[in-house]
């Protein structure tokens, strides 16, 4: 090779070279001024992205949200980074301080908005549905009721019912917008089951004694305030099975109310239904709550005494009695008083 071609290959080299450099450098300076951030990050917006979507649809949104400096350039970008069938449907928290390949990253990552929710202890079936509607987790109660009744689940966790109340484990979950309500309620039921595993006395239980022990907790967590009288709580109802007395729980009145009144009146206790314990013997016919750890413990470890009934106190703790006359006496001191 003589020194000419040499020199010309060299030169031709470093040509290259500096226009890659160069091409590169312009591809930065570009990428800031159409593809930097817009703002600071104080405005946000929730952008949705339907199955099928396109992306031209998905880069005018983001356009008229303000959330991009140029759709042409986010076009491009979509297209040079061939991604065109990688983004994902879901929910996602856009701000104004993310540039456009950070949000093309959000988007075909599939890093969704999670919603998170919270089942407080003692909940029914029909609060939790309510409360999934309120996160726009559900389209209507009557939607989630139909999956917690589901026989699918029910045989597959082998519940001796017709729903899956008590069974729906009251925590704080966190889910995708659009989570299907069959995989919100089975994430409910498994979390049941791996709480149970804390309590020794529920180990190799069969389904039909842990059903009756999830009953007793469902009325325990509804009347009880206190937790360090749950216990007690649970001897006092299985004591009055014990002796042929009827529950008469007023929680389980409670449950055939839509809302749960504020008092009870002596009409309540004479309604006719099979939850009503003032005029039937013997457990209601399943589950009024949801209860959470403390309660089903308590089912689990009853303290047993010769007690059998218990009040409400105005300070949110019980009086326990063993005789009626004690009961009646402790209703004059505690509470008759205050409807004078």
């Amino acid at each position: 090779m003589n020194s000419k071609l040499k020199k010309y290959l060299i030169l031709s080299g470093l040509g290259v070279s500096l226009l890659l450099v160069l091409a590169l450098i312009g591809f930065f300076v570009v990428d800031e001024i159409k593809g930097g951030a817009v703002g600071d990050g104080q405005n946000k917006y929730e952008l949705i992205i339907d199955s099928g979507e396109p992306s031209s649809s998905v880069v005018r949104e983001l356009a008229a949200a303000g959330m991009i400096k140029s759709s042409v350039y986010f076009n491009y970008l979509i297209k040079f980074t061939r991604a065109g069938n990688k983004i994902k449907q879901g929910v996602y928290d856009i701000n104004d301080g993310m540039s456009s390949r950070k949000i093309l990253d959000v988007i075909i990552s599939g890093k969704v908005k999670l919603v998170n929710f919270t089942v407080p202890e003692g909940y029914n079936n029909r609060q939790i549905g309510d409360l999934l509607v309120s996160k726009k987790l559900a389209i209507s109660r009557e939607d989630f009721l139909k999956v917690a009744q589901s026989p699918a689940l029910l045989t597959k966790y082998n519940i001796p019912a017709k729903t899956l109340e008590g069974y729906l484990f009251p925590e704080t979950y966190s889910v995708p917008l659009n989570y299907p309500l069959e995989r919100i309620t089975e994430m409910m039921i498994k979390r049941f089951y791996k709480k149970l595993e804390s309590i020794p006395e529920a180990k190799d239980i069969k389904p039909a004694e842990l059903h009756f022990r999830v009953v007793l907790a469902s009325i325990v967590e509804r009347e009880a305030v206190r937790k360090e009288e749950r216990p007690m709580m649970a001897g006092v109802f299985l004591t009055r099975i014990e002796k042929n007395i009827n529950l008469e729980s007023c929680a389980t009145i409670q449950y055939l109310f839509d809302k749960p009144k504020k008092r009870l009146f002596e009409s309540d206790l004479k309604i006719v239904s099979p939850y009503n314990t003032y005029i039937n013997g013997g457990w209601p016919p399943g589950p009024i709550s949801n209860p959470g750890l403390p309660a089903l413990e308590a089912s689990f470890k009853p303290m047993k005494s010769d007690k059998l009934f218990f009040l409400l106190k105005p300070d949110g703790s019980h009086y326990f009695s063993a005789t009626f006359k004690e009961h009646l006496d402790a209703k004059k001191k505690f509470i008759d008083v205050l409807y004078q």
